[in-house]
């Protein structure tokens, strides 16, 4: 880990990075201690989030959801009804309430039956693109894209193919531009979306000797003929509209640059650099773990208080089973909350992981209805590491180190106990006990749901003691704006 003043020097570097973005971290199987394709990080949005388990459901013949962005939106837009497929797949995800006038409830990604794990990262597109934008707008938004992902793709190259088809046939709902990423026990691939209402997308495969940090999502540059190669895939239109545009000519001899062309332009912050060369030398130094990449997600330059979560899919080769298939779930930034298992064989959460009004979208207007009064009731974890957050960050060099240790040994014990609890599950499988394997894994992870909620309350009470007797309370000069949206927000920096 590195030193709490290393944190402070390279924290200038983020000052000028907007929050609210999410970032993705991929790292190929080839540069992985163990062979397998690590993929993490976080969505950044203000809305409360909460863990689902969403099963396989099967839909009767013409069944429709619907997709899309209404008027409140940024770029407003048309609520549109596509065809939902026959079957969809089980995955784990996070959901949270509110973005742009996007409907509820809104997800990133997550992982799924299939072991395909997504996540969806800002991308703005360039100024004169995003204003070509349609008002009204119509075709399905970033999250609608991430969640049928998870609903069909049986590969990373499929959930690329799912949303180029749905985005050809469909149209896009942009807030101004967006990307994904997503990854297999193989592969990756990164998608960008594009703003305009050209319905320009392109995406890029990342490969096994790869690591990528996408912080905003980018492509740089790609071949004319990207149609014809197997890591490239996009829209018919994708180079034809920038001659048009006069964005590109194709007789300059110059290479076509998508973040120029197409996006900001802007280069990568330093600090998102550091983290892809901590990565690069790990992965040089026997190879990154699935600690490290926890340790990534949980950096102090990247995890604070627009975090809405943290997640670490654990891609692995030598599973037996797709049901030990394994996402690493934080409840908020993991720089004050812990990651916790859950197999694909999971079917229950707690309720303090639940939903909750604490931040929900349109909440504050309302009495909680008595069928929801007990869950309410229920101690929201969102809420108790949240509290952790802000107490931990009014003083980081005081009290990160230890909440950091203490995160960091309780994640090491879950990790410890796992290799047994699988072992156990797989013979229960081959015994034809499908239902005692599940329960195996699915207790496990709820008793360490408990105990990290435990940990955080014995760390919130111990920290909030010591700070108001070290630190002090320290009165808000302003009691009329307790919220910002364009910063600055509380990092542990």
């Amino acid at each position: 880990m590195r030193s709490i003043a290393s944190v402070f020097a390279a924290a200038a570097m983020l000052l000028s990075m907007p929050g609210m973005a999410s970032y993705g971290i991929y790292v190929g199987k080839n540069l992985t201690d163990d062979g397998s394709v690590l993929i993490g990080g976080t969505g950044e949005e203000v809305s409360s989030h909460w863990l689902e388990i969403v099963p396989a459901r099967e839909h009767p013949e013409g069944a429709t959801i619907i997709v899309g962005v209404d008027d409140q939106a940024t770029y407003p837009g048309e609520l549109i009804e596509i065809p939902q497929a026959e079957r969809t797949a089980k995955y784990i995800t996070m959901s949270y309430s509110d973005y742009e006038g996007f409907p509820p409830p809104l997800t990133n990604g997550g992982l799924n039956e299939h072991g395909v794990a997504g996540r969806d990262i800002w991308s703005p597109s360039r100024p004169e693109l995003a204003a070509m934008t349609p008002n009204p707008q119509t075709g399905p938004n970033y999250s609608d894209l991430s969640r049928i992902a998870m609903e069909r793709a049986t590969s990373a190259r499929h959930a690329v193919e799912i949303i180029g088809d749905l985005m050809d046939r469909y149209g896009y709902s942009t807030y101004g531009g967006n990307s994904h990423m997503f990854a297999d026990r193989d592969e990756g691939w990164v998608v960008i979306n594009f703003a305009g209402g050209e319905g320009l997308w392109i995406a890029e495969r990342l490969g096994p000797d790869d690591v990528r940090m996408s912080f905003p999502g980018y492509i740089m540059e790609i071949p004319l003929d990207f149609h014809e190669r197997d890591d490239y895939m996009g829209s018919e239109n994708f180079i034809s509209f920038a001659i048009e545009q006069g964005w590109f000519d194709r007789d300059s001899g110059e290479a076509f640059n998508v973040n120029r062309i197409y996006g900001n332009d802007q280069g990568r912050a330093e600090a998102i650099q550091i983290i892809e060369a901590r990565a690069l030398e790990d992965a040089a130094n026997g190879g990154v773990s699935l600690r490290d990449m926890m340790d990534y997600v949980r950096d102090p330059l990247i995890a604070g208080d627009p975090a809405g979560y943290g997640q670490v899919a654990h891609l692995r080769q030598d599973l037996v089973r797709n049901e030990l298939l394994t996402l690493w779930v934080a409840p908020i930034g993991s720089v004050t909350a812990p990651f916790v298992p859950y197999w694909m064989a999971n079917t229950d959460v707690l309720p303090e992981y639940r939903k909750h009004r604490y931040l929900t979208k349109g909440e504050a207007t309302r009495f909680v209805t008595p069928d929801f009064a007990v869950q309410e009731a229920s101690e929201f974890a969102g809420r108790t590491f949240k509290r952790l957050m802000y107490y931990t960050c009014d003083a980081p060099g005081r009290f990160l180190p230890e909440v950091i240790e203490a995160l960091t040994a309780f994640e090491n014990q879950s990790m410890e106990r796992m290799p047994e609890l699988e072992e156990t599950a797989a013979v229960l499988f081959e015994a034809g006990r499908a239902d005692l394997a599940d329960a195996v894994l699915n207790d496990y992870s709820l008793v360490r749901w408990r105990e990290a909620l435990d940990l955080g309350n014995v760390l919130l009470g111990s920290i909030e003691a010591r700070h108001r007797l070290l630190e002090g309370y320290s009165e808000p000069q302003d009691w009329e704006n307790i919220s910002t949206r364009h910063g600055p927000y509380v990092f542990c920096r």
